[in-house]
């Protein structure tokens, strides 16, 4: 018998161990990109979600302004930690829309009172059906919306400070 025979068991075993050391070090990215990103935001009206606030829909995104569109809601604590810069964002001159998913008038009431009001619609999502439409996996979730209603960024999970100026240069290359 061959003497190299032998050293094939731990070949094998090397190998496999490198393989396993290479995805702990360098592990896959498992964000849930949309698919929307470069499409047309999807056709759809949503009732308000408060009163006094208006109801969103995907003709509101037409109208020849870049907008931000933010899918939250008030059981999310990253929902929580994103709404001081969604104020900032707010504070300059960002016009943002929102779709809350399933959730209740008086959770999103308390949230807002507690928390600021960066929103100019909020719109009604109980089933999640405009969030799965848009390609969204979570709360929360924005997407920068150019002025003709396409897509162009993606934004997952809270917004933090030093997002905020990549939200505004994508707003501003979308005008």
């Amino acid at each position: 018998m061959k003497r190299w025979v032998i050293w094939v068991p731990l070949l094998f075993f090397v190998l496999l161990a490198g393989v396993i050391a290479w995805g702990l070090y360098k592990p896959a990215d498992r964000t849930v990109w949309s698919a929307m990103v470069g499409k047309p935001v999807p056709d759809f009206v949503l009732p308000a979600m408060i009163p006094g606030k208006p109801g969103v829909a995907g003709a509101d995104f037409r109208q020849g302004k870049p907008r931000l569109l933010n899918v939250f809601a008030s059981w999310c604590v990253p929902c929580v930690a994103e709404a001081p810069q969604l104020m900032a964002l707010k504070a300059a001159g960002v016009p943002i829309d929102a779709v809350a998913i399933k959730d209740t008038p008086g959770a999103i009431t308390d949230f807002l009172r507690r928390n600021g009001d960066p929103y100019a619609r909020i719109g009604n999502d109980p089933h999640s059906r405009v969030q799965l439409a848009l390609g969204s996996s979570g709360v929360p979730e924005t997407f920068v919306v150019d002025g003709r209603g396409i897509i162009v960024k993606q934004h997952v999970g809270d917004i933090r400070a030093d997002d905020v100026p990549e939200l505004l240069q994508a707003l501003a290359e979308a005008k």
